[in-house]
């Protein structure tokens, strides 16, 4: 294992929430807020409206929402975050064609080294263009982005529009597909995940989030195809992608390439159709901390799961 990797401690993500819906309101179902402790215990006693704080924005809206600052904003738990050394946030809702299952909310630091991007890309005539994001440090990508459309099946958005399926992208800086790929060289953003947000109506969205090698947002990502089940396997999962810094091939006789409903974490947001996180747990592949794995939907089926490790 590669030493560098694993010492590596400043994440771009630093708090990963769920809520989910109980009623009118949405309720904490997990997640990792690391050293957070007072953060963590304020946003245990939260709750949302529909169109209240972040998740209720994201809710009521049908759509991913990225806030860039907290101060004046809607965000609920200012002081709390600033305490926290929070600045920022993107919320992702899980919909299961016009039911909302959950809504993933991950959380930022601010400072002059962090950098990494997490993108919201909607469609707008035909091309998919920036709707928001956050960058940390990366001010010209930031920049390079806010000027930059995608038609469909071009670069990492485009080509998750046209196929509807999450994908990896490797090599940022210097490969031929992505678009951007000076300026991420120049950010040192090295890793892409991409993946369809499904949301009621026909408007498409499409996250993106890139991974710099010193501040990650991710060590390892792995991309389950749900779809491909046999008849009389149902609730299976195929390992399809995957990348990971520090290790060999993601699947062998050790590691098998297929997983069933409530097997493991993939198979536990597999088999509930909810997002699911592990902090410091067992269960999580050897080297890593924390684990996500997030389910996407087609129509009222979970498709494919999405996991990243830090």
């Amino acid at each position: 294992m590669d030493a560098a990797v694993l010492d590596t401690t400043r994440t771009f993500v630093e708090v990963t929430e769920i809520w989910i819906p109980d009623g009118d309101r949405l309720v904490q179902a997990g997640g990792n807020y690391g050293s957070h402790g007072e953060f963590e215990a304020i946003s245990g006693m939260e709750s949302f409206a529909k169109g209240e704080g972040l998740p209720g924005k994201a809710w009521l809206e049908e759509r991913p929402v990225v806030l860039k600052e907290f101060d004046g904003s809607y965000f609920k738990r200012t002081e709390a975050a600033r305490a926290a050394g929070l600045t920022s946030a993107v919320a992702i809702p899980v919909f299961a064609d016009t039911t909302l299952k959950a809504v993933l909310v991950l959380l930022c630091a601010d400072d002059d080294v962090r950098t990494g991007a997490i993108e919201v890309w909607a469609e707008k005539d035909g091309l998919l263009m920036l709707e928001d994001g956050y960058y940390g440090a990366a001010k010209h990508f930031e920049w390079v982005s806010q000027h930059t459309h995608f038609p469909r099946g071009q670069g990492l958005p485009g080509g998750v529009w046209a196929a509807n399926t999450p994908m990896l992208m490797r090599d940022l800086g210097s490969g031929y597909k992505f678009i951007r790929a000076d300026s991420a060289g120049r950010a040192g953003l090295t890793t892409g995940l991409g993946m369809p947000v499904p949301v009621p109506g026909n408007r498409a969205y499409v996250l993106t989030l890139l991974s710099a090698r010193g501040t990650p947002i991710a060590r390892r990502f792995e991309l389950w195809d749900a779809r491909t089940a046999k008849v009389g396997t149902s609730g299976q999962a195929v390992l399809i992608d995957g990348i990971c810094a520090h290790e060999g091939p993601l699947w062998n006789e050790d590691n098998p390439r297929r997983i069933g409903a409530w097997q493991g974490l993939v198979g536990k947001a597999l088999g509930s159709g909810l997002p699911a996180v592990e902090h410091g747990r067992p269960s999580i592949v050897h080297g890593y901390d924390t684990m996500v794995a997030l389910p996407i939907y087609q129509g009222d089926a979970v498709a494919h799961v999405v996991a990243w490790y830090c």
